[in-house]
């Protein structure tokens, strides 16, 4: 999954992001309201962690304000604010769920796939590029009728291709949308990983659909041209 995790507490947000990040997860951080607006706006997030207390802004108005704009990605909101009252106010702003702090990681993993599970009403369960399936809360890829087994960063890779199908993206560009924000590996990885996914999802198949375009990036499409 795309995480976008709002935490001012730098602490917190490290490790709340190291965790995500080790299970396979692109974790963008940001740390206040008018951040957290701006990354949303993108509609690239299956899910937002929300933090409550900000620095300039609280993650209910922001929730509002989201909702307002007609973002409807899933937003479980994080705060240590656990009365009733808290609670409700951060419902009635637009939060899908609500979790106080301190939180079990695994609980908040079991959250995140609901939300992602239930995902915005225009987003399909699964992706579909020709006969390739990608179901992303259960993490699993098919050819046809075929399971196909990939490593956590190839399977993130091939969401993120199979998420713009048809469409040429540079290095850089995956880099970011499946390493995240704050990757620190060179370009050239990229090259490797698109590798091992041609020898899983295309060789073993006969197919030919994870395309190299010259001096630009790489193109995942349907068919064989």
């Amino acid at each position: 999954m795309r995480v976008l995790l709002v935490e001012d507490e730098e602490k917190l947000a490290a490790l709340v992001a190291r965790g995500l990040t080790e299970r396979g997860d692109v974790v963008d951080v940001v740390g206040t309201g008018a951040e957290t607006l701006r990354s949303a706006r993108r509609g690239e997030y299956d899910v937002i962690l929300l933090d409550v207390m900000l620095p300039d802004h609280d993650g209910f108005a922001v929730c509002r304000r989201l909702r307002a704009e007609r973002v409807w990605t899933p937003v479980l909101m994080l705060t240590a604010r656990t009365s009733v009252a808290d609670r409700i106010a951060g419902l009635d702003s637009g939060a899908d769920d609500y979790l106080s702090k301190p939180f079990a990681f695994q609980e908040l993993l079991a959250r995140m796939r609901a939300l992602a599970r239930r995902g915005p009403v225009p987003r399909p369960t699964e992706l579909e590029v020709g006969d390739l399936r990608l179901d992303p809360a259960g993490r699993r890829v098919w050819r046809g009728a075929t399971e196909v087994s990939l490593s956590t960063r190839e399977f993130t890779l091939l969401e993120t291709l199979m998420r713009r199908p048809d469409q040429v993206l540079t290095r850089e560009q995956l880099l970011d949308l499946a390493w995240g924000d704050n990757h620190d590996v060179a370009s050239n990885v990229v090259d490797v990983y698109v590798r091992y996914l041609r020898a899983k999802i295309d060789r073993p198949f006969g197919r030919d659909t994870l395309h190299t375009v010259r001096g630009m990036g790489y193109r995942l499409t349907a068919e064989t041209p």
